[in-house]
């Protein structure tokens, strides 16, 4: 996913700071989105890399994409990948994967 929902979403997103590399570590950022997830999340800033997911956007309101992560993790099993144990596909490490249709 490329664009997001708003333009204050996207600044949100991609403005980095000179100071915090991680955006983690930077209390000016708020939102974080992984794109093999397809999930936004509000950034919890307690040392950790932990967020909460949000449903719609802070900003405009609109609702978010669907959470992919559960198949994400059912695309994984069907190849016979434990994502625990064995080499995750570079092409799962982001939204590439989502170029496949879903399988039944």
């Amino acid at each position: 996913m490329t664009g997001h929902c708003c333009e204050a979403m996207s600044r949100c997103l991609y403005t980095r700071c000179d100071q915090h590399p991680d955006p983690f570590a930077c209390p000016d950022a708020l939102i974080e989105f992984s794109a093999k997830f397809q999930e936004y999340g509000l950034i919890i800033h307690d040392g950790g890399t932990s967020s909460i997911t949000i449903g719609f956007c802070p900003w405009c309101g609109r609702r978010l994409p669907a959470s992919q992560r559960e198949r994400w993790f059912d695309e994984l099993e069907r190849r016979g990948i434990d994502p625990w144990e064995d080499e995750v596909p570079a092409e799962f490490e982001d939204d590439r994967w989502l170029a496949d249709p879903p399988r039944t």
